[in-house]
């Protein structure tokens, strides 16, 4: 009965750990409430493309009365915004107002804001804090899908052993030892690939650079290398318990939030941040 509720404590904080992560990181689609024609409507704003997919935005709005604008830039610009309307098209499966954008390179942005005419007349959205769009390459299936599983399965091991070496249940080693193992295998070597598929590049943490992603999956890879090795010879559960606290925080930290970033001075992918992530 107690492992059966260390392991459903440990999966539900986990989720709530992806979830928090996944809705917070500055790739994640933006969500605005906007009224038109004196309806509200909920908009998804694209905040990352893929250079394999077509280099368009989308707004979910099939009223017919009403034009859309959309203003852009490439990121951290002193140039003027270029504009461009929005075309409703009736797409089988996502119909609704289309706008294409200038593809960047890899790890290349824009910023932009939209601009909405409805019979009441014009309103603009964002033009204080525009949305920032990153563009990356196509990152395989086969690398992908086992990155995030085994980032998953980590996390949770993690958590389980943190929760077992509180209560000093003699298990949590074993759970910690594999928590450094898949940590390695999707942390450290798959998550290197993905970064190399994504911005051409396998690693742009210390001591080449200092992208967020990197650089805290290398903290969480220390402290359980420590954690394990503390406990080799001797319980020292506190090791673990420290750990687990870190990986979760780590998590806590969106991924992208510091990372590569296309310098168009100098034509280089170097590390940036975008603020206005929330």
């Amino acid at each position: 009965m107690k492992k059966f509720i260390l392991w459903s404590l440990a999966f539900l904080i986990t989720i709530c750990a992806a979830f928090y992560q996944r809705m917070t990181g500055p790739t994640y689609p933006k969500r605005i409430k906007i009224t038109v024609n004196n309806s509200v409507h909920e908009l998804k704003l694209v905040r990352t493309l893929s250079l394999a997919e077509k280099s368009e935005l989308r707004l979910d709005l099939s009223n017919s009365n009403i034009t859309a604008k959309l203003f852009f830039k490439q990121y951290r610009s002193d140039g003027d915004y270029q504009s461009t309307m929005f075309i409703y098209r009736d797409d089988q499966k996502h119909p609704g107002f289309f706008a294409e954008v200038p593809q960047q390179p890899v790890a290349g942005k824009l910023q932009y804001y939209i601009e909405i005419t409805d019979l009441n007349g014009t309103q603009t959205y964002l033009k204080d804090t525009p949305v920032v769009i990153r563009f990356k390459g196509d990152v395989p299936a086969f690398v992908l899908v086992p990155h995030i599983l085994l980032m998953f399965i980590a996390m949770l091991f993690s958590t389980l052993a943190g929760l077992m070496a509180i209560i000093k249940y003699p298990a949590y080693k074993k759970y910690a030892l594999w928590t450094l193992i898949l940590f390695i295998a999707g942390g450290m070597v798959l998550g290197p690939m993905v970064q190399y598929f994504a911005f051409h590049d396998f690693w742009t943490g210390i001591p080449f650079g200092w992208d967020l992603t990197d650089n805290k999956t290398l903290i969480a890879l220390i402290f359980w290398i420590l954690a394990v090795v503390m406990n080799r010879k001797k319980d020292k559960p506190a090791y673990t318990i420290l750990a687990a606290v870190i990986l979760l925080l780590v998590f806590s930290i969106p991924h992208s939030l510091f990372g590569s970033e296309f310098n168009y001075s100098t034509g280089h992918v170097t590390q940036g941040i975008i603020i206005n992530f929330f």
